[in-house]
Parts: structure tokens; sequence; C-alpha cells
């Protein structure tokens, strides 16, 4: 593909083709950890809500470093303080002395480091690639994302199962070296600082402010925080369906969040192929729709084979989403905004996971699993009806935005 001709994408992508099998491998093994050391579900979601908490809160902050400093630096700073906290869980876990509040206290530590690297990286594949290839790089950076999410937790699997959570942190913690040694190899521009200006909180209302006057990144963002909060709580009600509803097992379980990350791979894949980002409004609109057809389609099945034919459509109309809103909100922002636009992203995306899970629990304890997924269909293709509305009046503006960044 076109997108490795950049040296600097090349290295970025080896490292976090190691690294990311490595992070899903510690998040399956941390909520094995706690629910093994608490056996109560309430304290594994509670431990959820704990680690994305930060993102929701502290992501500004960090698209407003992110657009005043070296980019590199602090993906490297944010990189080394991952290892550590990683290495820290193995060390405790192997010593046999962990307990729930370490854990707690690790994966809260790890959201405050996510809520600075997540802006922090996303911003930067522009400088690693440009205008022009940024739809393909998201495109693969997703697919490799879905992909890790199938290979990590069965790794996770088996490595916990033979020696214990411990080595599933130890090998995530060596995971981040290449991906420390690549930060370090790139050749990039020198950074040249900004000249002083507003102090840090001054630039989040400046960040906010321009989101909010700008029609088209609050539309979009819009979109993402709406999708977030209702359609998050499909893979959280999983187990629940495939036990109350499916009448299955741990196996139907692991077979539906298969499906899901099947899909979502394939998304990201079609992504990944296409060579322009013009027409990316589209997608968004059909992943929108797509959404709460197949949510709407899962929530009826009463089969496991049904339920997994469903969920792939599922898990693929999410990426294409979730990816055409990341790519359009990239190329609509200016390079001094981009840093804080893609914390706003963050905040929509993954900030809103720990309130979508709330919520959709408790609708789904006065409700039940398949009545709430019904309703998250729904309602997900009400707010794909809103944003068609929008982009029938608004789409020709956004057309030409996406065709000269093609």
């Amino acid at each position: 593909m076109r997108v490795f001709r950049h040296r600097n994408y090349r290295l970025f992508f080896a490292g976090q083709a190691i690294s990311l099998p490595g992070t899903w491998m510690q998040s399956m093994a941390q909520s094995w950890l706690v629910y093994r050391l608490s056996e109560s579900s309430f304290v594994l979601g509670a431990l959820g809500f704990a680690a994305q908490l930060p993102l929701f809160v502290l992501s500004v902050f960090g698209g407003a470093l992110a657009d005043t400093r070296d980019r590199r630096a602090i993906l490297v700073a944010t990189q080394v303080a991952s290892m550590l906290l990683a290495l820290t869980a193995a060390a405790l876990t192997m010593t046999d002395v962990v307990q729930v509040w370490h854990v707690f206290v690790l994966a809260t530590a790890l959201g405050i480091v996510n809520a600075f690297d997540v802006p922090t990286r996303q911003s930067f594949i522009m400088d690693m690639v440009g205008r022009y290839d940024l739809p393909t790089a998201i495109g693969l950076n997703s697919s490799m994302f879905n992909a890790a999410r199938v290979v990590g937790p069965t790794l996770a699997g088996l490595v916990v199962a033979a020696a214990g959570e411990g080595w599933c942190f130890l090998l995530n913690g060596i995971s981040f070296v290449p991906v420390i040694a690549g930060l370090l190899m790139m050749r990039l521009p020198g950074h040249v600082p900004p000249p002083p200006g507003p102090s840090t909180l001054q630039r989040i209302r400046e960040g906010l402010g321009f989101a909010a006057r700008h029609e088209g990144i609050r539309t979009t963002l819009l979109l993402v925080g709406a999708t977030s909060l209702i359609a998050v709580n499909y893979s959280v009600l999983m187990p629940v369906v495939a036990d109350k509803v499916l009448g299955g097992n741990a196996r139907t379980l692991g077979l539906l969040l298969g499906a899901a990350g099947a899909g979502a791979l394939l998304g990201a894949l079609c992504l990944a192929l296409r060579r322009s980002s013009d027409g990316l409004s589209r997608w968004a609109l059909y992943g929108a729709v797509g959404l709460g057809a197949s949510l709407t389609a899962f929530a009826l099945c009463r089969s496991v084979w049904t339920a997994l034919v469903a969920l792939v459509p599922v898990g693929m109309c999410m990426v294409v989403l979730m990816a055409s809103a990341n790519t359009l909100l990239q190329i609509m922002s200016p390079d001094a905004y981009r840093g804080r636009v893609m914390a706003l992203y963050s905040m929509m995306f993954l900030g809103m996971g720990p309130f979508g899970s709330l919520l959709g629990g408790s609708v789904a304890h006065a409700l039940g699993p398949s009545p709430t997924l019904l309703l998250s269909g729904i309602v997900c293709l009400g707010n794909a009806l809103w944003f068609g509305v929008w982009l029938r009046r608004h789409g020709p503006s956004l057309a030409g935005v996406e065709r000269e960044a093609s």
C-alpha cells in the first residue's frame, strides 16, 4: 500500500503490531484477575468505569498538550509510563501480593496515561503520512487494532491457563520496547514550539469554542458521542445474552465476541483499501444506519447462529462509522487545533463508554437484555436519520473538504 512509503509510519505500524496484542492480553488478564479475587460482577464493572473515566475527564488536557508540545516526545513518555505500569502489575501478581485495590489503582493510572496518549497518537498520524494518505493510515490502524482484539484475548486465555495472569502483564510490558524504539528511530522535523500564548485552560476553552462553532466538527462529534452512549451496551450485555437469551455458556460468549471482532476487522480492512477521503461522510451515514439495523436484528435473535450472523455487521458498521468520523474530524481540523479536536473525539468515543455501560446495565436490569438492545437499535436508527437529514443540507460543503484532502 502507498501509505507504507512513509518510513515513519512503517516504524509506527511495526511497533503497534507487536504492542496491541499485548494491550488486549493485559485487558483480559486484568478483568479475570479482579473477578478471581473478588468473585463480584459489580467490582468487575466498577473496574471498567475506573479505567475509562480519566479519558472523559482529562482528554482535553491531553489534546491541549498535543497542540503545543512535541507529539513524539509525549508518545515516548506515555509508552514508557504504560510499560512501567504493566511491569508493576506483573511484579505484584507474580509475587502473590496483588489485591483488588492494587489493580484499581494501576487501571486508573493507565486511564490517566491514555488520556494524554490517545489524542496525541491520533493527531500524530497526520504528522507521519500527511492528509493524502490519512484515510488509509486510519483504516490500517483500525484493522490492526481489531485483529489484536481477536488475537490478544485468545493468547491471554492460553497464558493465564498455563502460567497465570502475571505473565500476561509481563509480556505486555515487554511489548512496549519496539514501540518506544520505533518512535526514537523516526526522522521528523525538529519541533518548533508555538510562541508564548494562552494558558492550558484557555487553550482548552479555545478548542471547545472552535469545535462548537464549526458545524461539521460539532455534528460529527455529536454523532460519535450519541452512538457510543447508546450502542456500547451491546458488548457489555453480551455475557447476559449468551447465558439468559441464548442458553449458552462461556464458549458461546467467545463465539459472539469473535463474530463482532471479525466484523470489526472486515470494516477496518474496507476502509484501509480506500484510496481517498472522498465520500467519507456517506460512509459514516451508512455505518450509522447499518449499526442501528443490525443491533435491532441482534436483539430479536433467539439462536446462536442467527446471533453470530447479526453480530458481524454490528462490529463492521461500528468501525466504519467511528473510523470515518475520525478521518473527517482530522481533515476538517486546522493543524493548530487538531490535538484538541482529537481529544474531543476521544471523549466522545472512549470517554462516553463508562456512562453507556452504566446506562445499558440499568435499563437491562429493569427491562431485560433483549428489549434494551432493541431500544438501542431503534435509537441508533433515529440518530442515523438525524445525521442523514443534516448531511443532505450540508453535504456539498463537506464533500468539498473531502475532495480537497483527497
